[in-house]
């Protein structure tokens, strides 16, 4: 773990639970694409950065959730750079307790307030600056997160974020956090389009063919449309489609695990009603959802 690959002229990736990328601007000179999940990785990424004769420049994060912003607070301090973000991500590398906040939808209770969810803020910088370095090219990609976005290096390395989980990935976690269904799946149609000389998504292996990749993604979101319009053949509270869904997958569940796959349970429902694949249903106080 840990260990620095080299996938373009100009472009590295740290092998970390979510991939650090690293585009070598000059010599001496880098940017971190992400800044792993908490101060530790922060601590071995500038130990990387020594050993290589690297000055880190700035940081660009694709997306604000905690194990892509972790280390920012404690790079920045260390060594004064800019990091850089747009949208809502900014909002949220700013202020990091809306994450928690967002996806428990209240004040987060003790448990959800760890670093698991919550990064150290680290000031921001947008993506519009005249610091920005103008030679990476920026390519929306939400649906994961609210305004996610990829990076493509001058040497055409894409680094994907969490655009992409591998099948291992899909497999063992059955369902993986997305906020928009509707955009997540644009998404995917849009990096099948893309050319590059590599793709590098933060929970999968590089590729030079992201096609599979996105294919099998796709593929896991119609599965559990399956299982939601299955599971509400009759109507069922919020709380009981979690739970059938949690049981349906073999998943553990944790207090972690029941706001992540909770959220992105929700963000199923909406896509699916507003597809008209569910109607809701409100009697005796309670709002269900049925399959139509």
């Amino acid at each position: 773990m840990y260990e620095i690959e080299q996938v373009g002229r100009q472009s590295y990736y740290i092998n970390s639970p979510a991939k650090i990328g690293i585009y070598r601007q000059t010599d001496a000179e880098i940017y971190l694409i992400d800044s792993g999940n908490d101060k530790e990785a922060g601590k071995k990424v500038l130990k990387i950065a020594k050993q290589n004769g690297w000055t880190i420049k700035g940081i660009i994060n694709t997306h604000s959730n905690a194990d892509h912003i972790g280390g920012n607070r404690y790079i920045q301090e260390q060594t004064g750079c800019s990091i850089f973000a747009g949208g809502i991500e900014a909002a949220f590398t700013r202020y990091p307790q809306l994450e928690p906040s967002f996806l428990y939808g209240g004040y987060p209770f003790r448990e959800l307030r760890g670093k698991f969810l919550i990064a150290k803020e680290s000031a921001v910088t947008d993506f519009s600056s005249p610091d920005f370095p103008k030679e990476i090219e920026i390519i929306q990609l939400p649906g994961h997160f609210f305004d996610m976005v990829s990076f493509r290096t001058p040497d055409n390395t894409v680094f994907l974020a969490d655009c992409v989980s591998s099948p291992a990935t899909l497999e063992k976690y059955g369902v993986t956090f997305i906020y928009d269904v509707a955009q997540y799946l644009a998404s995917l149609d849009m990096i099948e389009s893309l050319g590059a000389s590599m793709f590098v998504p933060s929970h999968a292996d590089p590729t030079t063919d992201i096609r599979p990749l996105a294919a099998a993604n796709r593929a896991k979101i119609y599965e559990i449309e399956r299982v939601i319009s299955e599971i509400c053949a009759t109507p069922q509270t919020i709380d009981s489609i979690i739970q059938s869904v949690f049981k349906a997958y073999n998943l553990i569940m944790t207090v972690e695990q029941y706001v992540l796959v909770g959220s992105t349970i929700r963000s199923y429902l909406s896509w699916m009603k507003d597809n008209d694949k569910l109607e809701i249903v409100i009697d005796a106080h309670s709002l269900r959802w049925q399959t139509k």
